[in-house]
C-alpha cells in the first residue's frame, strides 16, 4: 500500500525561509522553515492527504502495526524519521545517546518525576538518535566529530601569533598539551568562569578581525570564519571555543555524514535530507540558550579523535546509491532519475520526490511529482522506481 502524506515545515529561529519551500515548489510560509518531518514521530507526526484512511500516520500505524510495520509491528512504532533540514543559522552543539544510556536516563528521569516537556529534561524517550545527512544544496557546512589534539593545538597557535594578550591563549595550550586532554579541556570550557570568558572574548575578536583581513589563502580560514559567525549569533558562549575542537567540513551536493552516537556536531548551514533513529534525545553542548547538562554530556560524549564521518554510498545499479550505516533502524536510497532502479523492502518505507516526478511500483503503485511523498507498506516487496525524478526511499536496514 502507498499512502500520500505531507506535513507542515517546523518553524525553528535558525530555519531558511525559502530553501524547502524551493526545493518541493511549495509557496513559502513567510517565517522559517527549518525541518520537514516524514514519519510518525508525536512530535510533528505526518498528515495522511487521504482523510478517509486517516487523519496523521501515527493513527495508521496504531490501527494495524502488523500491515504497516511488518517485521517492525511488535514495537509499535515506525523506527526511523525522515526529514529535510535547511540550516541558515547555525544549530547547537549536540550528541546523542548510545540505546543503553537512553534507557537509564529515561528511567532515571521518570522516577526522579521529571517533566516530558520540562526544559531541563534530556531523555523524552528511551531511543538512540543516530543520523546521517546528505546535502542537497551545493554546500552544506558542518562540525562533527573531535579533531585530533595536536590540529587543535596548531589552530591555536596560529592565534596566539596574532596578539599580544597570549596568557589565555597559553592556559589552553597548556590544558591542551596532554594527549588524553579532551575530557577535561570539554568540561573546562562548558562550565565557564572568568577564565573561560576571557578567552572566548580573546578569541572571538581575533577570529573576527582574521576574517576582516583581505589575505588569502589563510590559516584554518573555515574554522576561524565559523567561530567569527558563532560569536556573532552567540556571544560569550563556550561553545566558540568548543567548536575549534570540532571537525569543519563542507559538504557538496550529494556527500553525506553518519553520526553516530557520542559524536559532537552541529549544522552550520545549508538544505539536506536527514535520516535517523525516531527520537528527540539531544545532549547540547553550547550554541544554544537551552539547557546544557554538562555532567550528562560528558557521559555521552565519545572523546576519541576521528577524522570527518563521511558515509559512502554503495552504487549496486546506475542511478542508484544506498546509504547503509551501522545500524538496523534506517537505510536511506537516493534514485537520480538517470535510470530505473528498484530496492527490495525489508519494513516500512517512506519515499519523497524532490524534483521532476517518478512512477513507484510494487504490489501496488503510486506516482510521486516534485514536493510529493508516500508511506509505504512492507507488503510492497521489490519497490520500483522510474520517471527521471529524484527519489529518495528512507526504509529500514537488513
Amino acid at each position: 500500500m502507498f499512502v500520500g502524506i505531507t506535513n507542515t515545515p517546523r518553524a525553528y529561529a535558525w530555519g531558511s525561509r525559502t530553501a524547502i519551500a524551493d526545493l518541493l515548489g511549495w509557496d513559502a510560509s513567510g517565517g522559517p522553515e527549518a525541518e520537514l518531518w516524514l514519519g510518525a514521530h508525536p512530535g510533528s507526526p505526518s498528515r495522511l492527504e487521504d482523510p478517509s484512511v486517516g487523519n496523521d500516520l501515527v493513527e495508521l500505524i496504531e490501527s494495524d502495526p502488523a500491515s504497516t510495520l511488518g517485521p517492525f509491528a511488535t514495537s509499535g512504532r515506525l523506527p526511523f524519521l525522515l526529514k529535510l533540514l535547511a540550516a541558515d543559522a547555525p544549530l547547537s552543539l549536540q550528541a546523542h545517546p548510545t540505546t543503553e544510556q537512553a534507557r537509564e536516563g529515561y528511567r532515571r528521569e521518570n522516577e526522579a518525576g521529571v517533566p516530558l516537556e520540562a526544559p531541563h529534561r534530556n531523555y523524552k524517550d528511551e531511543h538512540p538518535k543516530p543520523e546521517l545527512i546528505v546535502a542537497l544544496s551545493d554546500t552544506f557546512d558542518a562540525l562533527c566529530g573531535f579533531r585530533s589534539l595536536e590540529s587543535f593545538r596548531q589552530i591555536v597557535g596560529e592565534l596566539r601569533g596574532r596578539t599580544r594578550d597570549t596568557i589565555p591563549l597559553d592556559d589552553l595550550l597548556e590544558r591542551a598539551a596532554p594527549e588524553n586532554a579532551l575530557p577535561a579541556l570539554v568540561e573546562w570550557l562548558s562550565n565557564g568562569g572568568t577564565d573561560v570568558d576571557r578567552l572566548v572574548a580573546l578569541v572571538s575578536e581575533l577570529a573576527a578581525a582574521e576574517v576582516r583581513q583581505d589575505e588569502s589563502p589563510k590559516a584554518f580560514e573555515a574554522e576561524l570564519g565559523t567561530v567569527s559567525v558563532l560569536a556573532e549569533q552567540y556571544p560569550g558562549d563556550p561553545g566558540v571555543v568548543i567548536s575549534l575542537l570540532a571537525n569543519r567540513v563542507t559538504l557538496r551536493r550529494g556527500e553525506a555524514l553518519y553520526l553516530p552516537a557520542g559524536n559532537i556536531h552541529a549544522y552550520l548551514h545549508g538544505l539536506g535530507v536527514e535520516l535517523m533513529t525516531a527520537s528527540d534525545n539531544v545532549l547540547r553542548g553550547g550554541l544554544t540558550p537551552k539547557h546544557v547538562d554538562v555532567p550528562e554530556l560528558l557521559d555521552v560524549l565519545d572523546f576519541t579523535p576521528q577524522p570527518v564521518p563521511y558515509l559512502e554510498p554503495e552504487r549496486p545499479a546506475p542511478g542508484v546509491e544506498v546509504f547503509r550505516p551501522d545500524v538496523p533502524d534506517f537505510v536511506l536510497v537516493r534514485f537520480d532519475g538517470s535510470a530505473p532502479g528498484s530496492y527490495e523492502l525489508s519494513g516500512p518505507a517512506i519515499a519523497l520526490c524532490t524534483s521532476g516526478s517518478a512512477e513507484l511500483a510494487g504490489v501496488s503503485s503510486a506516482r510521486l511529482k516534485r514536493g510529493s511523498a508516500v508511506f509505504i507498506t512492507p507488503d510492497e516487496g521489490v519497490v520500483s522506481v522510474s520517471g527521471g525524478g529524484e527519489v529518495f526511499l528512507a526504509t529500514t536496514g537488513r
